[in-house]
């Protein structure tokens, strides 16, 4: 026979029981929508291909200060330093980690591919930047088109040279789709016309091999009209090859980048006759980033827009690609 005391200890267990049972649910409020818990930090991995180019600097400095605004967000920067081993190597890292997410500018298209499938397969949403992969395998692509930017920078040198010149064709790294559109379609601009590219050269983006490269086409070819490079530190460094044989004032340089402090830097100095701004995405990827972890769905491609600086349009902005 139970005594009035336990009695008394059992009623007080059942009402405490039952008080737990009614706790009310945490409000949507206090939950994120993404799912995860409330004030949770996510882990963002950025895999770049490489620093040596002022532009990739940029877009990195453009993804800090994007995700700067957000508390809840942790970015870690990895520098692939040029090396593709090294980028497949840091991607893993990242899977083994277990980022949130991850967004890479991947230094060329098949090697970087199979990472990312990983990346994919393991429930890590990707971002590309900038340099495409093979076949459709991430989850968003934000870059501008490069083939058109090429196309218009080939009608625009149709244009200057009358439809006729001997050009020079200084290319980004040809294993990288931004190399092969900005070629491409720079051939389809000055389809049609007389303009004879005499001499062409992967100078792999860098500012030094640019300036290698046209010294020998210097010692070529005495006479030169136009150099079109893949990028503004390729068209700055060809210029300084020019400049250093007493012939920059005889030949027009254009570039694709259009960062303020170099390309349309370089228009208003009057070093480039021409520069078609490619935008970093680094803003546009955080925002995107943001709608992925909250469960939002985001389109697979992104096309940023672009711009035409000039000696004549570059104290009015540019004039934007149509």
């Amino acid at each position: 026979m139970k005594t009035f005391p336990a009695l008394l200890l059992a009623a007080t267990l059942s009402a405490l029981c039952t008080a737990c049972k009614k706790t009310p649910p945490v409000s949507s409020a206090d939950t994120p929508r993404g799912g995860g818990p409330a004030g949770k930090v996510f882990t963002l991995g950025m895999s770049q291909c490489n620093l040596g180019e002022p532009w990739r600097v940029q877009m990195n400095a453009d993804l800090k200060a994007a995700a700067d605004q957000h508390p809840n967000l942790r970015v870690i920067f990895k520098d692939a330093q040029n090396d593709t081993l090294k980028q497949r190597a840091h991607v893993e890292e990242f899977v083994s980690a277990k980022v949130d997410l991850l967004i890479i500018s991947p230094k060329e298209a098949a090697p970087l591919t199979e990472p990312v499938a990983r990346a994919m397969a393991a429930g890590i949403p990707v971002i590309v930047l900038d340099r495409r992969l093979l076949g459709t395998n991430y989850t968003c692509f934000i870059g501008a088109d490069n083939k058109k930017i090429g196309r218009a920078a080939g009608e625009w040198i149709k244009q200057t040279l009358g439809g006729k010149g001997r050009v020079v064709e200084l290319k980004g790294l040809m294993t990288s789709t931004p190399g092969q559109d900005r070629h491409a379609g720079f051939r389809e601009g000055i389809a049609g016309s007389q303009i004879e590219v005499i001499f062409e050269a992967d100078m792999k983006w860098l500012e030094p091999e640019a300036r290698k490269e046209m010294e020998s086409a210097l010692a070529r070819f005495p006479q030169i009209d136009l150099v079109y490079a893949h990028n503004d530190p390729g068209a700055h460094g060809a210029w300084l090859a020019a400049r250093a044989a007493g012939r920059e004032k005889q030949i027009k340089f254009v570039g694709i980048d259009a960062l303020p402090q170099e390309g349309v830097a370089y228009v208003r100095q009057g070093i480039l006759d021409a520069t078609f701004e490619y935008p970093t995405g680094g803003a546009e990827a955080i925002a995107t980033a943001l709608k992925i972890l909250q469960g939002e769905r985001v389109p697979q491609e992104i096309t940023l827009g672009s711009r035409l600086f000039t000696r004549d349009n570059v104290d009015r902005g540019g004039q934007p690609l149509p």
